[in-house]
């Protein structure tokens, strides 16, 4: 707002019709600066607790540029109405009834129709955010990654239990709303952690981070268990559209990797390394284990122990594919 108003009125020689002195402009500038940020976070709130989450990138651009004009023009409405409630009451001054004027001035339709082109802009950078990630889209902007380069990362590999069957007892619609809404407390759980979520890969999914981010507070353990805790508290809205609350097994594992963006129509971030081909590896043996988390010893050395999680080493273990064993240690809350 202030870059608008600095912009529009710093040519002029004399200032607007609706603005008496100086002090005018900057009124204008905290007032709408407070109103449309407001109506820019309200937009967001809606669009993420109802259903409106659920519809076309496209409506959701539109619903949040069309939300402001409506309120930007209710709020101009209420304003005319205040100020001639006000003048029947001989309330408002000569000077007070010019600067209200500002809601008939060209310049000041010309703003609203400039804020909500604004809005509309970042609508779209939020929905492309959501759609690829804050960090491949912020990375791919910025060139970053278009030459391959060496990165130490932990990985944590997601994956529900027994989905063929649910699969087959739902059916594809219905388990695939189940995927949609087991990964959407996935994501907000993800957030909490300050982790990227890599890939979804039909039900499972692939969660990352840098060593350092990963290791702190023990990021890359608790995500997993914050998620049931998650999962177990939408436990009502689980049984009731499909019967049953999903369970998910996890495995974490870290090394170094090479990150690259590959494509060129559609382009992403991936990771190259065998640490990827391990994970998927350890992750198998969770059920022959008889373990809900698996992590291997190279994570667990680097791991701060904690008195909350419980980690227990398994022995040396040949995973299929790999010429020599790992050790493995299971991971449970207390």
């Amino acid at each position: 707002m202030s870059l608008y108003v600095s912009f529009r009125y710093s040519q002029s020689l004399t200032l607007p019709q609706w603005a008496v002195g100086q002090s005018d402009l900057y009124t204008l500038t905290i007032i709408m600066g407070v109103i449309f940020g407001c109506l820019h976070w309200l937009s967001n709130l809606i669009s993420e607790v109802t259903f409106i989450r659920r519809m076309p990138y496209v409506f959701i651009v539109l619903f949040k540029g069309i939300f402001l004009l409506i309120g930007a023009t209710f709020i101009a409405y209420l304003s005319q109405m205040l100020t001639m409630w006000a003048l029947s009451n001989h309330v408002l001054s000569l000077r007070q009834m010019l600067t209200m004027q500002i809601i008939y001035s060209p310049s000041f339709q010309g703003l609203i129709v400039y804020l909500v082109f604004v809005r509309i802009g970042i609508a779209f950078i939020e929905q492309m955010v959501l759609l690829v990630g804050r960090r491949v889209l912020l990375n791919i902007g910025l060139g970053h990654y278009h030459r391959p380069c060496y990165e130490n990362r932990i990985f944590l590999f997601v994956d529900m239990t027994a989905s063929t069957a649910h699969a087959e007892s739902l059916g594809d619609y219905r388990f695939s709303r189940l995927i949609q809404d087991s990964f959407e407390v996935l994501s907000s759980v993800a957030a909490k952690h300050d982790a990227e979520i890599y890939r979804y890969m039909g039900d499972a999914a692939i969660i990352s981070w840098p060593l350092e981010d990963g290791l702190e507070d023990q990021r890359c353990l608790r995500l997993y268990f914050d998620f049931i805790q998650q999962l177990n508290w939408h436990r009502r809205s689980f049984e009731s559209h499909y019967g049953f609350v999903p369970r998910f097994k996890a495995a974490a594992h870290c090394g170094q990797v090479v990150v690259a963006v590959v494509g060129v129509n559609k382009q992403e971030i991936s990771y190259f390394s065998d640490v990827l081909n391990t994970l998927a590896r350890l992750q198998d043996q969770c059920g022959p284990l008889g373990q809900k988390m698996l992590i291997s010893g190279d994570l667990e050395k680097q791991i701060e122990k904690t008195q909350d999680l419980h980690i227990e080493e398994l022995g040396p273990i040949m995973l299929k594919g790999k010429k020599n064993p790992i050790e493995v240690f299971g991971v449970s809350s207390n």
